[in-house]
């Protein structure tokens, strides 16, 4: 079942967010429009767009600005999708062909900038002037996290600390902007407003340290990515670093030179490493720390299907394995 499925109500909104995506992605340029609807269409539980509409409902909203707001942050997020890709040289993403890998590189960093582009138009329409100030913090707030994950590449001195700073702003950022701005569009009260915004921001970091981990666990097919990508990338993620801190000499060794080098020679051993110390669990419970967290934030809202299916969604976020 889809996050959308887990609540009848929020199905028709959902599939109004879907026909305005597709309908918001014309261009003078028909390149521009391929690549936009490649990676707009290319699967993907639209969960971003999905808490806008949660939160905003949650939060007692009755009007239709959350349909737009929704496709806003969807634009968003697949800009940053496309320029992920062409950072990481990624050629799959969700089981497809990643954009850079059929048109290059080039074009697909100008239609991520497109969609940014787009997105922001669609706000001025909104008009509220506190969404713009959240959203354009959010994507300050991406592009430095995605910036401090470049530096930290390759380096197996990265500590948890400088990890999670680096997926609170690449992934956590943006999944707290949807709910808060969910709440904004509500006029909700300033409890309410700050319950959903840290609501969306443990949700992210839970859901980014389950991604994280699952490079260890899963199998292409599932994944819709290649395994061992992050070990490839020399990205020192939370299983990683769990191993080095735990791990005896030769086990802290090597991994750090798999980090330095690069690709995927010592993907086995790093397996059996990351498995035998006990940094698989120790990830999941971390992740687990964090979805408390995001259940705990919205627990004194109203009683609604919305804050339920708010609920189910951080459970599953524990439970994904792609």
């Amino acid at each position: 079942m889809q996050p959308h499925q887990l609540n009848p109500l929020i199905e028709p909104q959902f599939d109004a967010v879907t026909d305005y995506i597709l309908n918001n992605l014309g261009s003078n340029v028909p390149l521009v429009e391929k690549i936009a609807h490649h990676i707009v269409e290319g699967g993907g539980k639209r969960l971003r767009p999905l808490l806008v509409l949660l939160a905003a409902n949650a939060a007692g909203y009755k009007g239709e600005q959350h349909i737009p707001l929704a496709a806003v942050i969807e634009f968003i997020h697949t800009a940053t999708l496309l320029h992920d890709d062409v950072v990481d040289n990624s050629e799959l993403r969700r089981g497809n062909a990643t954009a850079n890998a059929q048109w290059g590189n080039a074009p697909s960093v100008l239609v991520g900038d497109f969609l940014y582009s787009r997105s922001f138009q669609i706000m001025v329409e909104i008009g509220r002037m506190e969404i713009m100030q959240v959203i354009s913090h959010a994507t300050t707030i991406i592009a430095e996290g995605e910036v401090l994950q470049l530096l930290n590449q390759r380096n197996p001195d990265t500590t948890e600390a400088s990890y999670l700073q680096v997926i609170l702003g690449k992934t956590a950022m943006l999944f707290e902007a949807a709910t808060e701005v969910g709440a904004i569009l509500a006029d909700s009260s300033a409890n309410d407003r700050e319950a959903l915004r840290l609501y969306g921001r443990h949700l992210g970091i839970a859901f980014q340290i389950i991604d994280d981990l699952l490079d260890y666990l899963s199998d292409s097919e599932t994944m819709g990515k290649n395994v061992g990508d992050d070990l490839a990338e020399g990205k020192a993620t939370l299983p990683l670093i769990h191993s080095m801190r735990v791990g005896s000499d030769k086990d802290r060794d090597l991994i750090r030179q798999a980090i330095r080098k690069g690709g995927l020679d010592d993907l086995s051993p790093v397996l059996d490493i990351v498995k035998r110390n006990g940094s698989i669990d120790y990830s999941r419970d971390k992740a687990a720390e964090e979805i408390d967290k995001a259940k705990n934030a919205i627990a004194n809202l109203p009683e609604t299907s919305f804050k339920e299916t708010l609920n189910q969604i951080a459970d599953l976020a524990i439970a994904r394995t792609q």
